[in-house]
């Protein structure tokens, strides 16, 4: 390349193919320098390599123009070449900047924006103003003199502020007096432009072949490489040379305002005062960067003190440690993620290496961060160290810590030589204790001389074996059933094998107590102190009885004995292993008892207790009365609450565990005779085989699946599993999905039935049916979602948004007829009553809406009644003492009993649709439907007769003096809109069936 710049200036003819060859040179050579060097990221080299590539193209094109093609060479698509070239080379500048080799400090740039902005001045001044007042350039051809300098400018605020922080190297004096030369250059080519006087060959090219060859030569220099490595940085210093260019810049300004003024015209007042307002401002700002960093300078020195008083406090290597990570902690900048390890030395002095060679427990403990900071531990006598702190993190935060973690490490250095001179003496001072320790242990030691006598014995053997043992044998002082490994043991380690513990060895205590101990058996035959076998002894009777009983917890069911779920499960696994091999089925019984909840509410959670052990018991007989007979039966487990389990281990045939779940369900038929009287209990049984399962898990699943569905199915009774019931049971989490949805979107209709006095058909009020029209399903009846409701709690929001809008209604009607004086009835679930506050509530909704009390009546169903522990009788109380009626829902399909009506707070009897409708047809169910009427009267209850379908069941049922009906005879549920004009008609006084609604 030096040989082709000689040639350049020697050879003017020969310019443009001399020229071209000199940059393409260049071009090479970054690239060579890449390709030998690798450095740790390619991408800025490969930008600044694209810079050069981009301007010698350029100069081509350019030379094309003017010299070959004798054309302007301005403006052209040269000049797109040219200014790529500074946008390379800024992002390439920015980028060596951010890869964490420089020092992160504001002071270089500020310092890069005080010698940008001084001589930005003088480049606006001489090459662009000249630009901007010219008026015979065209808008393009001002827009591209002017960003020439522009871009000069640009560039030399990120080389200045590179330049200012990285650590100087031959790579970095190159690039930069490459850089000088293309800035110097771009400045005199601009100048002769100005002047008229430019031509190729002169000195002004002199700078560009600087550029040219120095970057070349750069990326060649091994140097290159240390711009993208990590390194260790020294502390800031602010030097003489630094100090003078800033000066100068700082007196830019006022020098090129006292020329002007001598001149006798100050023509750049604004871009003189706008620069010496950005320079005074760079001051401050340096200043304020002074004292925040002596700040920052107190703050480290005040944790680092506080750092080594706790190193001072730290007794062993992990308290050292723990007190380094919080250290660190404190002296990096909050939120930085970071990993702190004590390893191995691999230097003397500080360095950031990658983490990837260094110790591989100590790269593990630094995770997934590229570089380290590496501190040795070395202390100020000279020795050198051993171990060295690593912290590992951004490589920004390592360059700050640098210092800080130096100190940091001397000072952990000190306190782990203190940690173990202090061993070292307790070492030594216990030796002087060993003899104590030996005589007052609570471990038994004992010497064994090669005839299998005891040479030496504790004092503490006396306590273990209730006799001296010296001279004595030594397999003989244990029992028979150890003597035996006890001779072993001692034979082996005598052969130089390892010993090889056993199970604990037997021995009788005093008082002929059985005890357990642990041995240890080591040859030191050897050692001139001892010449024999050392024996230790440990007593663990008290621990084996704690890991007994630990296992006995964790394994069988606290209450009942029967083993847990963990232990059933793996005793299912090796049954269906074993089946897979002899070909026998394998049967898996769920049992769950059904109202448990009941017994514990009725007789207290202590008779609850008692019958879960009772069932237990009861249906371990109930196995084993049929092992052998269907197979053998296996174990009886309690899974949890009120679920068991049993295991057949070995049925012909599926038919066979079937008649095992059938003996098991009658076992229930008997009550159960508890300390707190008789219980009655039945149980729902779900039914697995292997003939539809091949695994223990799946056995499970199927017989809870199957357990669901005989409780479903009325409970008392079991269940097998079959394919179906999967696709049952996923079809109906399908809708409890849907319905969790719709509940949220508030998908749901409410359709009103009249209910009306059956005398002469006036309507007294509605009935409240919620309705869901299912998007794919289409109107899906109440029988299906209101079940899963209730399984799944949806039951309360749903009710919820029933009662509201039903209250709403409600009043509405008051309001258009207040003469009719209408109530709405809504149906309450028992998990709405057991809502907290549920009845504050519901008067809280009715007054909202201006609704008197007595216009809502909420219906409750028996078994709600039937199971009350209290608070429901409490909220009843509330509600109707506030003037809202309660009514019994299906009065006579449930658990009917004359003593809660008389003690609860109820005002309307509903005659389930199941009387209606034989009333007419059957003598027995008019007599039963005649009696509760009378019982209601005599109660003063009102009676409302749902289902009534035809005008003869309306007129026996007003013969009976029942009050009130409802059914399809009078209407079917109606629409809000539709129930209006039902009212409207009402008020009217239309004749009996004339309403159109009907």
């Amino acid at each position: 390349m030096a040989v082709l710049v000689i040639a350049n200036f020697a050879l003017p003819s020969l310019h443009l193919v001399l020229w071209s060859a000199i940059g393409y040179a260049s071009v090479g050579a970054i690239l060579l320098g890449i390709h030998l060097h690798k450095p740790r990221r390619r991408a800025p080299w490969l930008l600044l390599a694209g810079a050069v590539a981009c301007f010698i193209t350029g100069d081509l094109i350019a030379d094309v123009l003017t010299r070959l093609l004798h054309r302007s060479g301005f403006p052209s698509l040269a000049d797109a070449f040219y200014l790529t070239v500074y946008v390379l080379i800024a992002a390439a500048m920015v980028w060596l900047y951010r890869l964490g080799v420089v020092r992160r400090d504001l002071g270089g740039l500020f310092d890069a924006i005080t010698l940008t902005a001084g001589l930005g001045l003088l480049s606006y001044i001489f090459l662009i103003r000249p630009y901007v007042d010219n008026p015979g350039l065209s808008t393009l051809d001002r827009s591209i003199s002017i960003a020439y300098p522009l871009a000069d400018i640009v560039v030399l605020l990120v080389g200045a502020r590179l330049i200012a922080s990285v650590r100087l190297n031959t790579a970095v004096g190159l690039l930069a007096a490459g850089g000088i030369g293309l800035l110097s250059s771009d400045v005199g080519y601009g100048l002769h432009q100005l002047a008229g006087g430019w031509a190729t060959g002169g000195p002004v090219d002199i700078g560009w072949a600087a550029f040219y060859v120095l970057w070349g030569v750069a990326a060649l220099h091994p140097s290159m490489r240390q711009l993208t490595e990590p390194q260790v940085q020294r502390g800031f210093e602010e030097r003489l040379g630094r100090l003078l260019l800033l000066g100068m810049s700082l007196f830019i300004a006022p020098i090129v305002l006292f020329v002007e003024m001598r001149g006798g015209r100050v023509r750049d007042a604004a871009a003189i005062a706008a620069v010496s307002a950005l320079l005074s401002g760079l001051v401050l700002l340096r200043l304020g960067r002074a004292v925040r960093a002596q700040r920052l300078t107190v703050q480290r020195e005040r944790r680092l003190r506080s750092a080594g008083a706790a190193l001072l406090m730290a007794t062993d290597t992990d308290a050292v440690a723990r007190t380094v990570h919080a250290a660190v902690a404190e002296l990096l900048p909050p939120g930085r993620s970071y990993a702190v390890a004590l390893g191995p030395a691999l230097e003397t002095k500080v360095s950031m290496p990658y983490t990837s060679t260094l110790d591989p427990a100590v790269a593990a403990k630094l995770g997934a961060f590229e570089v380290a900071l590496c501190c040795p531990l070395a202390l100020a006598d000279g020795r050198a160290a051993e171990r060295a702190l690593y912290v590992a993190s951004d490589e920004v935060v390592l360059v700050g810590l640098q210092e800080a973690a130096q100190i940091l490490a001397t000072q952990a250095a000190m306190a782990l030589e203190r940690i173990a001179l202090g061993e070292e003496v307790g070492r030594r001072n216990s030796e002087a204790y060993f003899r104590t320790l030996v005589l007052n242990t609570a471990d038994v030691i004992l010497i064994v001389g090669d005839d299998d006598l005891v040479r030496y014995a504790s004092p503490s053997a006396q306590a273990l074996f209730g006799s001296d043992l010296v001279d004595r044998p030594l397999p003989a002082a244990f029992a028979d059933e150890s003597a035996a490994e006890v001779a072993r043991r001692l034979t082996e380690v005598r052969t130089g094998d390892n010993d090889r513990p056993g199970k604990d060895l037997q021995v009788t205590g005093p008082d002929e107590r059985p005890a357990l101990v642990e041995a240890t058996f080591r040859d030191l035959r050897g050692e001139p102190t001892v010449r024999g076998v050392v024996v230790t002894l440990r007593d663990v009777t008290e621990r084996s009885r704690l890991q007994a009983e630990l296992y006995q917890r964790a394994t069988f069911d606290a209450l009942t004995g029967l083993p847990n779920r963990e232990v059933f499960l793996t005793r299912v696994q090796e049954a269906v292993a074993s089946g897979a091999e002899t070909g026998a089925t394998v049967g898996v019984l769920i049992v769950e008892l059904d109202d448990f909840k009941v017994v514990n509410d009725t007789f207290g959670h202590g008779a609850g207790d008692a019958l879960l052990v009772a069932v237990g018991q009861r249906l371990t007989e109930a196995l084993r009365a049929v092992d052998g007979s269907y197979g053998a039966a296996g174990t009886v487990a309690r899974l949890g609450g009120d679920e068991f389990a049993a295991l057949v281990r070995r049925a012909g045939t599926s038919a066979d565990v079937e008649r095992v779940a059938e003996r098991v369900l009658q076992s229930f038929t008997a009550p159960f005779e508890l300390a707190h009287g008789t219980v009655g209990a039945t149980a729902s049984i779900g039914v697995s085989t292997t003939a539809e399962a091949a695994t223990a898990q799946e056995l499970l699943r199927h017989a809870d699946l199957a357990v669901y569905v005989a409780k479903d199915a009325g409970r008392d009774r079991w269940r097998r599993f079959e394919s179906s019931l999967h696709s049952a049971v996923v079809e109906r989490h399908k809708l409890r999905a849907d319905l969790d949805r719709a509940i949220a979107d508030r998908a749901f209709l409410l359709h009103f039935q009249p209910i009306v006095t059956l005398a002469d058909d006036r309507t007294r009020g509605f009935e409240a049916l919620v309705r869901w029209d299912h998007p794919t399903r289409g109107m899906v009846s109440p029988d299906e979602f209101i079940s899963v409701a209730e399984e799944s709690g949806l039951i309360v929001p749903l009710g919820a948004w029933v009662l509201t809008n039903a209250i709403t209604a409600a009043a509405q009607w008051r309001i258009a007829y207040p003469d009719e004086e209408i109530y709405v009835s809504v149906n309450v679930s028992a998990r709405q009553f057991r809502t907290p506050d549920f009845a504050q509530w519901v008067l809280a909704e009715i007054d909202r809406m201006g609704l008197p009390p007595g216009g809502l009546l909420l219906e409750m169903t028996e078994s709600l009644l039937l199971h009350d522990d209290g608070e429901v009788t409490g909220e009843l109380a509330a509600l109707r003492q506030a003037g809202v009626r309660i009514a019994i829902d299906d009065f006579g399909t449930g658990f009917s009993s004359l003593s809660y009506l008389r003690r609860l707070p109820v005002d309307v009897l509903k005659l389930d649709k199941s009387f209606i409708d034989t009333v007419v047809s059957s003598t027995e169910q008019h007599a039963v439907v005649d009696m509760i009427v009378q019982l209601a009267r005599i109660l003063k209850l009102q009676v409302v007769a749902e289902g009534v379908e035809t005008a003869a069941e309306r007129d026996l049922l007003v013969t009976m003096g029942c009050d009130h009906g409802q059914g399809y005879l009078f209407s079917k549920p109606l629409s809000y809109g539709d129930a209006s004009q039902w009212l409207s008609q009402d008020a009217s006084g239309p004749q009996r069936g004339g309403r159109t609604a009907a």
